[in-house]
């Protein structure tokens, strides 16, 4: 969807769109000199100069972004706002986010993403310096004045005549007038004559002589391309072709019209009777694609139900292979010897161990029959000598 949108964006706004951003990037050259950014930029880090479309086209991504990033930082610094100078190896993610943080401060707009910015170059690099641009010059104070036009003489427009040869009138008279200015300048330079002078030249063979010379004094004007007469003339020889040439065409446009027009109604007709000829076999058609449909349906349901019944067979065959896997471990187990043969070893072994408690019950038994009896000796033996001891007394 966004994609949709930001060609219809790109239609809205024109064709000539697309070349704005190299109007922009000629405007914020101009701005950057205005602001002496040769000195304290590129003199500074050692910078080579920006060419014309430096940021509308795409050369190095990576040292266009640097150069985007430093002149943005300078000339936020040189609006007022504090910006530090980023680095080479500074995040160009939080770099980007810095500067149109500090753009909307100034009050720009920005209704674009800031992935646009990373790649150093484009329309909306121009208008992120350009914009910022502005608010150094604001800071400046500097103030655009109106433009001085110089003042041009006018010309002396020379009027051209339309015929390009003198007619034999015109030629007459120039012939005419040069030979009486000549005669005049003769006589002024000689002395003054004593008599009248008199021509003796027949007038007859004066004309015939001008008709013979007449070819060799015809004076060609030489037409200058781009007088607007030429054009007109030429405007008015391509209205005449294309009035010409239209009489023609429109006349072949109308039978090519009326052709195309017999054509469709012939096609509209025939594919009316062909809609009646198969209006059965379209009925069935549908009554066909209506049972398919249904045929569809009760695949699908009856499907359904044979998927779980599929499942349903799979768990009890499941079910069944444990309780034969069951049955055979107990079915071993049955008719193996080797539990039995243990508990026959456990009880030899119990019966042994009974044995020798026996022994170790009757030996202690005796040992607290010895100790009874010493005891009561020592008794005895004391009670005598007690008393045989009272009898002395």
């Amino acid at each position: 969807m966004s994609e949709e949108n930001r060609r219809v964006e790109e239609d809205d706004r024109g064709p000539g769109s697309s070349y704005q951003m190299f109007v922009v990037m000629e405007d914020l050259l101009d701005k950057l000199k205005l602001l002496n950014y040769e000195e304290e930029v590129l003199r500074k880090n050692n910078m080579k100069s920006l060419s014309r479309h430096y940021f509308a086209l795409p050369t190095n991504p990576g040292e266009q972004f640097f150069m985007f990033t430093a002149i943005a930082a300078w000339l936020i610094n040189k609006a007022g706002s504090h910006f530090e100078q980023p680095q080479e190896y500074d995040d160009p993610n939080a770099t980007v986010s810095n500067i149109l943080m500090e753009l909307r401060k100034f009050g720009g707009v920005v209704d674009f993403p800031p992935s646009k910015l990373k790649a150093g170059n484009g329309e909306h690099v121009c208008y992120v310096l350009d914009r910022l641009a502005e608010e150094a010059l604001k800071q400046t104070r500097f103030i655009w004045n109106k433009p001085k036009y110089p003042t041009e003489a006018p010309e002396s427009e020379t009027v051209m005549e339309d015929d390009a040869e003198l007619t034999l009138e015109k030629l007459e008279e120039e012939i005419a007038s040069n030979q009486t200015a000549f005669l005049f300048k003769e006589l002024m330079e000689s002395s003054k004559p004593d008599e009248i002078l008199e021509s003796s030249t027949d007038a007859t063979e004066w004309n015939l002589e001008v008709e013979r010379v007449l070819p060799q004094l015809k004076v060609t004007i030489r037409t200058d391309n781009k007088d607007w007469r030429i054009h007109v003339d030429q405007m008015h020889q391509h209205k005449d072709g294309i009035e010409s040439s239209l009489k023609d065409t429109k006349t072949y446009l109308n039978k090519l019209q009326d052709e195309i027009s017999k054509t469709l109604e012939k096609v509209a007709s025939r594919e009316k009777y062909i809609n009646n000829q198969v209006k059965d076999l379209i009925q069935e058609y549908r009554g066909a694609q209506s049972y398919l449909g249904e045929a569809k349906d009760r695949y699908q349901q009856v499907s359904g139900g044979v998927t779980e019944r599929t499942r349903a067979l799979a768990e009890i065959s499941e079910d069944l292979e444990k309780i034969k896997q069951e049955m055979e471990e107990k079915g071993s187990s049955m008719s193996d010897g080797a539990p039995l043969v243990r508990i026959k070893q456990s009880l030899t072994k119990l019966k042994q161990e009974i044995v020798q408690m026996d022994i170790r019950i009757g030996v202690v038994e005796h040992t607290l029959l010895q100790a009874n009896l010493k005891e009561r000796s020592d008794m005895t033996r004391d009670m005598h000598a007690t008393f045989m001891l009272d009898s002395t007394y």
